[in-house]
């Protein structure tokens, strides 16, 4: 091996430490999640103080963070990746929403305070795991927000508790398998045990969802048929992260839905949650007020 070549390698080194340093120093900077102490100051001067839930399911915890009276319709909310209970932190405070529902927002598996870092990217084993906090609110209408990442999380819940999921708000969902973009070029590596470890934490697990997404789309493609929900889907023309065309996908495969809105905003991006976070409403309220209770009882029946 030349000079030349040696101090290549050797630079290669130096980077690949620095850089597997800088992240892990830096890791606590992006982990996507409020404290508790983080909670308190946010909820000080708000009227409502939210209660935080942990869940034992089978060998994982679940946090969920909940907010006004349980005997209200429930809105449940699921993050995108990166992200937390708190990416809907402005909504479980909004006293108008508290009038009518009980508002509830979740750490989805390996995220938050939901054993950070353990990814679980199937879908499947992520409806199961957090299918007992529906079960939880099965005797009110159960209306489920879920935004990027959480669309097909939301979907696939639907799909296989049917009898738990009143009404589907999906906010710039990743649903289409045709539409995901080829990455593998940088996610395969990121993967790998050598790499996957320089990640900052919800890094990393946002990696191991994405890099299966496509494959657990395209499991999902059958069972579509079995939403018996309305579903609201709220996309932006100028969606950069998730194309337009999951809109089309969703009014194609929800077929047995009794009603599909598409609510296609010119000019919107991806970040709807903080940017448009009326659209979100503007559906929340739409299904509060509609007679979900008729569409459920009648035609799928609550479990007791």
């Amino acid at each position: 091996m030349n000079k030349r070549v040696k101090k290549r390698v050797a630079r290669f080194l130096i980077l690949g430490v620095a850089t597997f340093f800088v992240f892990q120093f830096t890791s606590g900077c992006f982990s996507f999640r409020m404290s508790q102490k983080e909670m308190a100051k946010y909820f000080a001067d708000k009227p409502v103080k939210p209660i935080t839930n942990d869940l034992q399911v089978d060998d994982r915890t679940i946090r969920y963070v909940s907010a006004g009276e349980d005997s209200k319709p429930t809105v449940i909310f699921f993050h995108g990746a990166p992200g937390s209970w708190s990416a809907f932190v402005d909504f479980l405070a909004d006293t108008s929403l508290l009038d009518q529902a009980c508002l509830v927002s979740i750490d989805r598996p390996g995220y938050g305070h939901s054993n950070f870092g353990k990814s679980e990217y199937s879908l499947k084993r992520q409806a199961e795991l957090m299918a007992p906090v529906l079960k939880k609110h099965k005797n009110t209408p159960n209306i489920l927000v879920g935004h990027s990442l959480g669309g097909p999380v939301i979907a696939r819940m639907a799909m296989d508790y049917p009898a738990l999921v009143d009404a589907l708000i999906m906010v710039a969902p990743s649903i289409d398998p045709d539409l995901e973009p080829n990455e593998d070029w940088f996610r395969a590596p990121l993967y790998t045990p050598l790499l996957r470890w320089i990640l900052p934490t919800s890094f990393r697990v946002t990696n191991d969802e994405i890099y299966f997404l496509e494959d657990e789309l395209i499991e999902m493609m059958p069972l579509w048929e079995n939403i018996k929900a309305p579903v609201t889907v709220i996309q932006g023309t100028e969606d950069k992260l998730v194309p337009a065309g999951n809109a089309d996908f969703a009014k194609e495969q929800l077929v047995n839905s009794p009603e599909v809105k598409i609510v296609l905003e010119e000019g919107m991006n991806h970040f709807v949650p903080w940017q448009r976070p009326d659209l979100i409403k503007t559906a929340i309220t739409y299904y509060i007020s509609r007679p979900l209770w008729d569409w459920n009882t009648t035609e799928l029946g609550k479990p007791q």
